[in-house]
């Protein structure tokens, strides 16, 4: 069974002369952020498979929450029960915006790397926690888990095995799925401040 995101934005902002209070935004789902573990572990420590030392692991739900985010995980905690979900966490733009994106994860990834020769060189074709025909080709007996040194590699058939570290950028990229919502919190920030602008986020399986 796979894990998935639920998350919303939510900007915080001045109301009737009063002290300024968080309103939700946009939620993921409208902003096409699907499941995506690099990126779920480099930034709040779930099937963190890659490695890295989580930005916003394990906060919980925000005490000042906005009424709408307080309600739905309400909702949700009434259904489900607190078992039903985990890893609830929060960061803000500004913590995002402060990110060495060239960061490499603290050891290399869980699972090795697939990659397939073509006329233009290698290309990745996929990451493996295990395979049956590398398990034989190097001892590795059924459960077992190992962590490979980074650059070890096994060629088998026609399929290159590779221990690799990857790094912020590689979980996160310029151009992927994860960047509507970067732009959202952008436009956001620029009206209210980058501290006043954070994504609120849980997880279930």
């Amino acid at each position: 069974m796979g894990t998935d995101i639920t998350g919303y934005l939510e900007y915080r902002a001045p109301q009737d002369d009063q002290e300024p209070v968080w309103h939700a935004s946009h939620d993921l789902h409208s902003l096409s952020v699907g499941r995506d573990y690099d990126a779920f572990g480099c930034l709040f420590g779930v099937r963190n498979y890659a490695n890295f030392r989580p930005l916003a692991a394990g906060r919980g739900l925000p005490a000042d929450a906005s009424a709408g985010v307080s309600a739905r995980f309400a909702q949700l905690t009434e259904w489900y029960g607190e078992s039903g979900f985990h890893g609830t966490t929060w960061i803000t733009w500004a913590e995002v915006k402060a990110v060495d994106w060239d960061e490499p994860a603290e050891k290399p990834d869980a699972r090795l790397h697939e990659f397939r020769r073509t006329p233009e060189g290698l290309a990745l074709t996929g990451k493996s926690g295990f395979s049956p025909s590398l398990a034989e080709a190097v001892g590795l007996r059924p459960g077992e888990v190992r962590e490979w040194p980074e650059g070890s590699e096994w060629l088998v058939g026609d399929i290159l095995y590779r221990s690799v570290t990857v790094r912020r950028r590689d979980a996160i990229s310029e151009t992927g799925q994860w960047q509507p919502a970067w732009d959202a919190m952008t436009e956001l920030a620029a009206r209210y401040g980058d501290d006043n602008v954070r994504l609120v986020v849980w997880f279930d399986d």
